[in-house]
């Protein structure tokens, strides 16, 4: 069976930088989603479309088709009172924001002092080449339970 819209794919991936460094891989042997409803990024979806359980490849995603470019306009210095004050506020660290229409929005601090957090609402992956090795290991037709969720359910089914 090849893969396409609504197929359930499991795959086994290792995720390099341009520079060899692992950045994830599937950490049981297999990731599954389904394919087709922006489950994973969409260089990475594309490339696995048509293919069938066995194929291995190895895809390069360009950013514009994983995480984006880095936006400059998305890293703002915030007044320090706005993180919890028992807390020491190291670079590296995330915490969740409130976007400019509510939404939730991960975010990284890159710089911290007294007065104010730099942090930066990009992801952590924007603007990097993604290099990724995969494995085929089933494909599936999706339940029509999992099309109408918009993703994989396990076994006995998925509880909301």
């Amino acid at each position: 069976m090849q893969i396409d819209k609504h197929s359930v794919v499991t795959l086994h991936y290792t995720l390099k930088d341009n520079d060899g460094n692992i950045l994830d891989e599937s950490s049981d042997g297999s990731f599954c989603y389904l394919h087709g409803e922006n489950n994973i990024i969409p260089g990475l979806e594309n490339a696995l479309t048509g293919k069938v359980t066995g194929d291995e490849l190895s895809v390069s995603v360009p950013p514009e088709e994983a995480y984006g470019l880095h936006d400059a306009e998305r890293t703002q210095s915030v007044p320090r009172h706005m993180f919890p004050t028992e807390q020491t506020i190291e670079p590296g660290m995330q915490f969740h924001a409130e976007g400019p229409e509510g939404q939730s929005l991960l975010v990284t601090v890159v710089k911290a002092d007294d007065d104010t957090v730099t942090v930066d609402g990009n992801h952590p992956l924007a603007g990097v080449q993604l290099n990724f090795d995969v494995k085929v290991i089933a494909v599936r037709d999706a339940e029509e339970e999992e099309i109408t969720h918009g993703h994989v359910h396990g076994p006995g089914g998925h509880h909301h």
